[in-house]
C-alpha cells in the first residue's frame, strides 16, 4: 500500500489516472453517490433549516474507503470538478472524518499526466459553496418530488412523478405541439424562371422578388405572393419574355467557426450529425473522458470534462492546435490571431469547453481501440475543436436583379474562395432540413438579355413550426435557462420513461397523459411549470454556488407556500379518470370492448373488462419485407428485458406453422451470392450491414475473424 491515496468517482477513471501516478499512490472510486437522501421517506428535517438526512446507499463502498484511508498517510479526494463531484468530495470527507477546510481538494478538467500531477501539487479545500449549491437542488427536487408524485399518484393513477425541471420540459413539448395544432395554414405563390445569359449550361433560376412601382421596389411580405390573381399576373407577364439584367452586385463575405462544444451543443450536433440521441451521446462522451483502453498506450482519457456550459480554451490547448492545423491543412489555415468565445455568464466559466485531451491522439490513430460509436463523437469533438481554432472561410458572393417589365427576380450566389475552418468541420443543413438557397452563378453583366428558359409557378402552403426533437429540446432547454449539462439527458429519458411524451422518429409528442398531469399542474402548481420561474430558481442556485445567496434561504422562500398548495390541491382536486382508447374490436373471451393500456413494457389490447375477463394481446407492428421461409408478413416484436426488437413470420399468413424468428431483418429478394441462403440486415458495433443468415456460410465466418462480430453482438 503506498503513502497516498486518491478518491475519484468511476472505476474506469481510476484506472485511467493510476497509469499517471507511482507507487507511492493507490486509486479507488466512490461509484458515484455513495452516501444521499433515503428513498423511502423525505429525508430532510423541514422545520430544522431543511437539514438533510444523509444515509449510506453503498455500506461496501463506504467500509473500503474507511479501509484503504487508514493505511495512508494523506487521501486526495478527487471526484468530477462539478457541484455533484464536490458534494461527493464533502460525503468522503465526513465518512473518512477529514477536516474539509485542510487541502484535501484536487481538481483536473482533463485526466492527461500533466493534469493530475498539476493537481496534486496544487491542492486546495473544498468548495463549501458548491457544495451548498448541490444540497440545496438536491432538496429542492426532494421536497418537490415527494410531495407533488403521489399527489399524482392519488388524483391521476399509480406509477406517475413530477419534478421541478421535468415538468416544465413536459409543458414545453405541450405548448410546442399546441402551437402546431393551432396553426393555420397560409397559401401563397412561389415565382421562378430559369434563365441563361447565352448558353443552356449557364441556366440558373431567379426568383421573384418585388414589383417596382416608380423608383421602389415593393416586395411581398415575408417574401410570399399571398393574392392568387397577383400570383397569376406576374406569372403570365413573364412566361413568354425574356428577362434583362438590371443589377449585379459583387463582394467578398466570410464565416467563422462555431465555438468548441459545449455538452449542450455535443448533444445536438450528435442528434443532428451523428444521429445520436442524448442517452447515447452522454454514455458515450463518459467513456472517452473517463478512459479507453487505446492500443500501446494503455487506459487513456480522450476528451476534455464532458459537463460544461463553457467555451473557454486554454491557451495551451489553443498552441497545440495550431500545430495540428499548420500540419494537417497548412499555416494559411490557422486563426491568425487568438481566436475567444464569449461565456453568457461568470457561473459557466469553471470549466473549459469540450475538447480532445491529447493532441497526439488523432481519431484515425485510434480508431481500431475505439467501438464505432465511441470513434464517431470523439471525431465530431475533434473535428469541432479543430475547426473553432482555424481561419474564416473567404466567399465571393454574388446577387444578380433581373427584371421582366416591371417585376424583379433575384438570384443570389456564393462561392468559397478560401475554405478555412470548412476544410474541417463542413456545414450541413439545418433541422429544419433548408440550405440557404445560394448557389454558383455564371458571369452577368448589367444590361445583359437572359433569356426565359421557363417560367414556373408553384402554389404553397405555409408550414407550422417543428416538432421538438432530442436536439431542438435541448438547445430550447439552454436557451430558457432550464436545466444544468448534467441533467438535459436525464430529464428527456425521465419524460420519455414516464410516457408524458412520446417519440415518433425523431419527434417529441406530448401523450394524452403527459398533457392531462400538465394541465392538472397548470390548475394547481402554476410554478412548477413556469418556464420563467423555473429559469430564475437555476440563477438562484448560481448565486449559490458563487456565495452570493445562503442556501437554506432559498429553500425558505419556496417551500411554505408550495407545500400550503398541496395540502390544499390534496383536499380539492378530483380524482382523474382516464378513458381508454377502443381500438373498435370485441373481445373474443366475453364480447366486451378491446381498449390500449399501457403497461411497464409498453402498450398493449386488452379487455375493457378487466379484472372480470383477462385477455390481452400485443400490438402487432408489421416489419418491412415478407417472410424468407413462407412469403407470409413479418411482425416487429421487442424483448421483454431490454425492448430489443426481433422479427416473427406473421401466423395469419399464407403458411400458419412458419416458425420463422430472428434477431435481423430479412432483406426481401435478396439472396447470398455463397450459399443461396437468404440475407439479413445486421447491425454491429452501430453499423448495419447485410449479411447471409446461414451460420455456416463461408461470408459469414470470414467477416466474423475480420472485425470481431458475434451471432449475438
Amino acid at each position: 500500500m503506498g503513502k497516498n491515496l486518491v478518491i475519484v468517482e468511476s472505476p474506469a477513471k481510476a484506472k485511467t489516472i493510476e497509469r499517471y501516478l507511482g507507487k507511492d499512490f493507490k486509486v479507488t472510486a466512490t461509484v458515484g453517490h455513495f452516501r444521499d437522501l433515503p428513498d423511502k421517506t423525505l429525508g430532510v428535517s423541514v422545520n430544522n433549516g431543511f437539514k438533510p438526512l444523509y444515509i449510506d446507499k453503498n455500506v461496501k463502498i463506504k467500509k473500503e474507503l474507511q479501509a484503504l484511508a487508514s493505511q495512508v498517510d494523506f487521501v486526495y479526494i478527487a471526484t468530477d470538478p462539478d457541484r455533484e463531484g464536490e458534494a461527493i468530495a464533502w460525503h468522503v470527507a465526513k465518512v473518512l472524518k477529514i477536516d474539509p477546510t485542510s487541502c484535501c481538494r484536487i481538481t483536473f478538467n482533463e485526466i492527461t499526466k500533466k493534469a493530475v500531477l498539476a493537481a496534486i501539487n496544487n491542492p486546495r479545500a473544498i468548495d463549501m459553496d458548491l457544495v451548498n449549491a448541490q444540497q440545496a437542488r438536491r432538496i429542492l427536487d426532494r421536497l418537490v418530488g415527494y410531495e407533488l408524485s403521489p399527489l399524482l399518484c392519488k388524483k391521476v393513477r399509480s406509477g406517475l412523478s413530477a419534478g421541478r425541471v421535468q415538468s416544465v420540459v413536459t409543458r414545453m413539448v405541450m405548448d410546442k405541439d399546441a402551437e402546431i395544432e393551432a396553426f393555420i395554414p397560409e397559401d401563397y405563390w412561389n415565382l421562378s424562371a430559369s434563365v441563361t445569359p447565352d448558353k443552356k449550361k449557364d441556366a440558373f433560376t431567379v426568383k421573384y422578388y418585388g414589383t417596382k412601382e416608380g423608383s421602389e421596389i415593393i416586395k411581398p411580405e415575408n417574401g410570399r405572393v399571398l393574392d392568387k390573381d397577383v400570383a397569376d399576373r406576374i406569372y403570365n407577364s413573364i412566361k413568354d419574355n425574356d428577362f434583362e439584367t438590371v443589377n449585379v452586385r459583387k463582394g467578398k463575405g466570410s464565416r467563422k467557426p462555431a465555438p468548441p462544444f459545449t455538452t449542450s451543443t455535443m448533444q445536438q450536433e450528435a442528434s443532428r450529425r451523428i444521429g445520436f440521441t442524448t442517452r447515447t451521446t452522454t454514455r458515450v462522451a463518459q467513456q472517452l473522458y473517463e478512459g479507453v483502453n487505446v492500443s500501446g498506450q494503455g487506459q487513456t482519457a480522450l476528451v476534455t470534462y464532458i459537463r460544461t456550459d463553457s467555451v473557454r480554451v486554454s491557451d495551451e490547448a489553443i498552441m497545440a492546435s495550431h500545430g495540428l492545423i499548420e500540419d494537417k491543412y497548412g499555416k494559411n489555415y490557422v486563426c491568425p490571431y487568438k481566436r475567444e468565445f464569449k461565456n453568457k455568464n461568470s457561473a459557466q466559466d469553471a470549466h473549459e469547453a469540450i475538447r480532445p485531451s491529447h493532441f497526439d491522439l488523432d481519431p484515425e490513430s485510434v480508431k481500431s481501440s475505439l467501438t464505432n460509436e465511441q470513434y464517431r463523437l470523439y471525431k465530431l469533438i475533434w473535428e469541432r475543436f479543430l475547426a473553432s481554432q482555424m481561419a474564416d472561410a473567404v466567399t465571393n458572393t454574388v446577387t444578380i436583379d433581373a427584371a421582366c417589365g416591371n417585376d424583379i427576380f433575384r438570384a443570389t450566389g456564393e462561392t468559397v474562395v478560401f475554405p478555412g475552418f470548412l476544410a474541417a468541420y463542413g456545414d450541413v443543413k439545418s433541422d429544419n432540413g433548408k440550405d440557404d438557397g445560394k448557389m454558383l452563378l455564371p458571369e452577368v453583366e448589367e444590361g445583359m438579355t437572359l433569356k426565359n428558359l421557363g417560367a414556373k409557378i408553384d402554389a404553397k402552403q405555409t408550414l407550422p413550426p417543428a416538432h421538438y426533437n432530442e436536439a431542438s429540446l435541448i438547445k430550447a432547454m439552454e436557451e430558457f435557462g432550464i436545466g444544468r449539462p448534467s441533467t438535459y439527458s436525464k430529464t428527456i429519458t425521465t419524460v420519455l420513461d414516464r410516457k408524458y411524451v412520446d417519440k415518433e422518429g425523431k419527434n417529441l409528442l406530448i401523450t394524452d397523459l403527459g398533457q392531462l398531469v400538465t394541465e392538472m399542474l397548470e390548475d394547481n402548481f402554476n410554478q412548477i411549470v413556469d418556464v420563467s420561474f423555473t429559469a430564475d430558481m437555476e440563477s438562484r442556485l448560481d448565486d449559490v454556488e458563487m456565495g452570493k445567496k445562503d442556501w437554506v434561504e432559498l429553500l425558505g422562500d419556496f417551500y411554505p407556500e408550495f407545500h400550503e398548495k398541496i395540502v390544499e390541491a390534496d383536499a380539492n382536486i378530483e380524482k382523474v379518470k382516464i378513458e381508454d382508447v377502443k381500438t373498435g374490436e370485441i373481445c373474443p373471451d366475453c364480447g366486451g370492448d378491446l381498449v390500449i393500456k399501457e403497461g411497464r413494457n409498453g402498450k398493449f389490447i386488452a379487455c375493457s373488462n378487466y379484472p372480470n375477463c383477462k385477455y390481452t394481446r400485443n400490438i402487432e407492428v408489421q416489419a418491412k419485407g415478407k417472410c424468407p421461409l413462407c412469403g407470409a408478413g413479418l411482425l416487429v416484436k421487442k424483448t421483454r428485458k431490454n425492448h430489443k426488437n426481433f422479427y416473427v413470420c406473421d401466423k395469419k399468413g399464407t403458411n400458419p406453422n412458419c416458425d420463422f424468428i430472428s434477431w435481423d431483418l430479412p432483406i426481401d429478394g435478396k439472396k447470398c451470392p455463397d450459399c443461396g441462403s437468404y440475407m439479413v440486415l445486421h447491425r454491429f458495433r452501430g453499423k448495419t450491414y447485410p449479411r447471409c443468415a446461414n451460420e455456416e456460410c463461408n461470408s459469414r465466418k470470414n467477416r466474423k475473424k475480420s472485425d470481431g462480430d458475434t451471432d449475438n453482438a
